[in-house]
């Protein structure tokens, strides 16, 4: 099986290799070199060796027409529709040796990279994350993408890091940068589409896809073929290795629809990995497969805690929250005892969804009040900071820091941010105006959205305010908020991380309609307990005493058999002590 696309034979020459099992023809079309015809195999690959430089310009033409930049191109430096570069990151001087850090210390930052300047802006962070108890950054997609902005999954070229960030040398030195703080680096991977511009793969390996599946944005990606699956795992070592990143998330892995690819990804980066280097792997898959998580992946990103908590602190019930209109305090209490919600029972399509995760240990599911999707995705980008009273939101950011959950923040979340994060792209023409009113038309079943007029306000994705809109300069906060996430995660770091690793739940009690008691089994057999009330009264509870208490969002305030509204009481009682 070749290597998808270009790769560096020694410091002179490179070996050029394109699947293309359509294609009658491939000839390179290299930088200031004549056109070069490249041979084809019965397996439907057109490869090549040439003598040229890193840093060579190249192009494919196919059939003696099109002109297509290297699918598995590595760098981009004129957008998606312009020459591919040859990029050799072997001999890049990595300054810190780094074997990462255990999934049970993370502590976890969503970042969109073009908001933050590009990497050399991400880097200015990362002094603050550290100090402030984040242990990694997660980057929302790199891959290359049509324009200058957008969130990232519509890219169509997944090995070239987006030329507008910076050079892959600069997203090496990032890296290397975090890992200088003690911070493990994520990137976020798309491999169940391409976007909707750049994209040629239908042209001359239409075998990459298969109509008779498909999903929200076509025909569904081919993982039966094995060159489909070498380029989506050739992709995750590459991030891994050439560039160091500590981790993969994979997006919506749902409709990818073929877990012994995933299987096949895991057990193939594990096995890459020098032995003692820590990396990880999670995942967002809304059909809850517990079983992925116990070969070879870390963590799932637990979409029904967040919509659970999302009901309560907030009352909405419209769209995806509908499954949760119903008692969500009761699924709540599911996920804090099991880490699912949905099992196995029906969706508000009638559709069953999920499998059972009692067994599964807590560490199993990375819990969020916030991320891109969850804020984005409403037609104004509003923050929770928005919609819920602040004292509520820090109740449910106790709960957030101290659980036993991976917890992961979205920028802006740690200063208490109220600053929109809105839907965006760098569209042109038709494909800008679909986008625009398809953007639109999705809210027209939303009580607030329901008139054409008020549609019309929702910010157009390819505006350039929008994008600037979601910036976090000069952002409107809460006061406080920052030293609120600082001393949760200081608490978090000091007490509940060094006895993750064997925890188990003990069970979780509804104490009224927007409050439960929920306890865990740390590792060393304490018992953490986080007392829990998002409502706007008091209900009764039986508190532990007080001096068991680590964070009391009454100041220690609270009497022993009453939880007073918009409150969080955890409590970490000794090994076979009683909680009284």
């Amino acid at each position: 099986m070749h290597r998808h696309g270009a790769h560096m034979l020694d410091a002179t020459s490179a070996r050029f290799a394109l699947w293309a099992p359509d294609a009658r023809s491939v000839s390179l079309q290299l930088q200031d070199q004549p056109e070069i015809l490249m041979q084809r195999d019965s397996d439907g690959w057109f490869s090549i060796d040439v003598a040229c430089p890193p840093g060579s310009r190249y192009r494919y033409r196919v059939n003696a027409e099109l002109e297509v930049a290297d699918p598995a191109s590595r760098y981009q430096p004129e957008g998606v529709h312009g020459p591919s570069q040859l990029v050799d990151l072997a001999a890049y001087p990595w300054l810190h040796p780094w074997q990462g850090r255990p999934w049970h210390e993370a502590v976890i930052q969503e970042v969109h990279v073009g908001l933050l300047d590009g990497y050399a802006g991400v880097a200015g962070q990362l002094p603050r994350l550290a100090e402030l108890g984040v242990t990694a950054i997660e980057l929302m997609p790199l891959g290359q993408f049509p324009g200058e902005r957008n969130w990232g999954y519509d890219g169509v070229l997944p090995f070239a890091p987006q030329h507008n960030y910076g050079s892959p040398q600069q997203l090496c030195a990032l890296v290397d940068k975090a890992h200088g703080h003690g911070l493990m680096v994520m990137v976020d991977v798309v491999y169940n589409h391409f976007g909707p511009d750049g994209n040629y793969l239908h042209a001359y390996a239409d075998p990459f896809f298969r109509e008779d599946r498909q999903t929200p944005w076509g025909a569904a990606i081919d993982f039966r073929k094995p060159e489909v699956r070498e380029y989506f795992i050739q992709n995750a070592l590459m991030w891994l290795c050439d560039y160091r990143i500590d981790g993969l998330r994979l997006d919506a892995v749902h409709a990818i629809d073929q877990p012994d690819f995933l299987l096949e990804l895991a057990a193939r980066v594990r096995a890459a990995v020098e032995p003692g280097r820590q990396v990880w792997l999670v995942l967002e898959n809304e059909h809850n497969q517990a079983d992925l998580l116990e070969q070879g992946f870390d963590a799932q990103w637990n979409d029904d805690g967040h919509n659970a908590l999302h009901v309560l602190l907030t009352d909405e019930v419209e769209g995806y929250y509908e499954d949760y209109k119903d008692r969500p305090v009761e699924k709540l209490a599911r996920c804090l005892s099991e880490g699912f919600v949905f099992q196995g029972q029906n969706t508000r399509h009638g559709t069953p969804r999920g499998e059972p995760s009692g067994h599964l240990p807590p560490t199993s599911f990375v819990l969020f009040l916030q991320n891109h999707d969850q804020i984005g995705n409403r037609a104004m980008g509003e923050r929770l900071t928005r919609l819920c009273p602040p004292q509520a939101l820090r109740a449910a950011t106790g709960l957030l820091l101290l659980s036993p959950m991976i917890p992961l923040l979205f920028m802006g979340d740690e200063e208490g941010s109220c600053q929109p994060f809105v839907f965006f792209t760098d569209f042109h023409d038709e494909l800008a105006d679909a986008v625009r009113e398809g953007r639109r038309g999705e809210f027209a079943h939303f009580a607030a959205f329901a008139n054409p007029d008020t549609r019309a306000k929702i910010p157009d994705p390819n505006a350039a305010a929008t994008f600037n809109a979601s910036r976090l300069d000069g952002q409107q906060v809460l006061a406080g908020w920052h030293g609120l996430y600082q001393q949760l995660l200081q608490l978090r770091a000091r007490h509940i991380v060094p006895h993750l690793p064997g925890t188990r739940a003990l069970g979780c009690e509804v104490l009224g309609d927007k409050a439960v008691s929920a306890r865990w089994q740390l590792g060393n057999g304490s018992e953490l307990r986080i007392d829990l009330n998002l409502g706007g009264t008091a209900v009764n509870a039986n508190l532990p005493a007080a001096r068991w208490r680590l964070f009391d969002t009454g100041a220690d305030a609270h009497p022993d058999t009453s939880l007073t509204a918009h409150s969080c009481v955890v409590s970490l009682i000794p090994s076979g002590l009683e909680p009284s």
